[in-house]
């Protein structure tokens, strides 16, 4: 599985759904940050994550 950081998860999820990309899960939050799981086109999971704080 590819783990990619990213800012603002949920906007990024909205606009994956406009583009018709499969969302596996919900987005689910942790004192460390949010994470989703969404398919790649070859139907591999990728994991995004937004951390707490900044992503230096």
């Amino acid at each position: 599985m590819i783990n990619y950081r990213v800012e603002n998860l949920v906007a990024l999820v909205e606009e994956l759904k406009k583009d018709n990309v499969t969302i596996v899960d919900e987005i689910s939050e942790y004192d460390y940050g949010k994470f989703i799981h969404v398919l790649d086109p070859e139907g591999n999971i990728i994991e995004l994550w937004e951390p707490i704080g900044d992503l230096e």
